[in-house]
């Protein structure tokens, strides 16, 4: 009996590996693009949100029809991905040739609204590359956006309130012009890689 009963838990085991295999090996569910940059299998949905800019000015993804919106999610106390995807995500956009850049809206979320102002965001965002639109909100409004866009983020309390890291995803969403899902990427740690990626799926 106990023979019979691990024979069928190993298969069962054998399986779901099979199975995990065949998920990750199919065409057209994940693509290495370039230089470590690969395009995403996931569920399709539309992202939509209702923040405020770097400027104050009140946006929602409407605003962005006709060209891709290409949605990243973090915070300015960010230690290490954050800077390090934007900082890929702009050298990928100076590679673009110019017809290519211009159908394209990087735009960064935070996920710290605490903390995040849209004076933060202003100075943050221009930082690395003056194309990219920083969006805050309330707490509510970065819950919704999170929600509609299936992003994880969770906050790590640190040594002083104020002190505290977010634990997040840390993929790049593309949003055609008609607001629909079209890919998530991760950027790797190439901006050619990034750039070879978008051009590919703005066309």
């Amino acid at each position: 009996m106990i023979n019979n009963t691990v024979k069928a838990a190993g298969l069962v085991a054998a399986l779901a590996i099979a199975l995990i295999l065949v998920v990750a090996l199919s065409p057209g569910l994940s693509e290495r693009i370039g230089q470590g940059v690969a395009l995403v299998a996931s569920s399709p949905f539309e992202g939509g949100f209702a923040l405020t800019d770097q400027t104050g000015k009140p946006v929602n993804d409407r605003d962005y029809r006709g060209r891709f919106m290409l949605v990243f999610f973090g915070y300015t106390f960010c230690p290490d991905v954050c800077p390090t995807t934007l900082t890929v995500l702009a050298g990928a956009l100076d590679r673009l040739d110019p017809a290519t850049a211009a159908k394209i809206v990087p735009i960064f979320v935070t996920l710290d609204p605490e903390r995040d102002t849209p004076a933060v965001m202003r100075q943050y965002v221009s930082a690395f590359s003056p194309a990219i639109v920083g969006l805050t909100g309330s707490s509510d409004d970065i819950a919704k956006v999170k929600k509609n866009y299936r992003v994880y983020s969770v906050k790590v309390e640190g040594s002083a309130p104020d002190l505290y890291t977010i634990d997040h995803s840390a993929l790049l969403y593309l949003i055609g012009p008609d607001g629909r899902f079209r890919a998530t990427l991760d950027p790797g740690h190439s901006a050619e890689g990034l750039a070879l990626a978008l051009t590919r799926s703005v066309q």
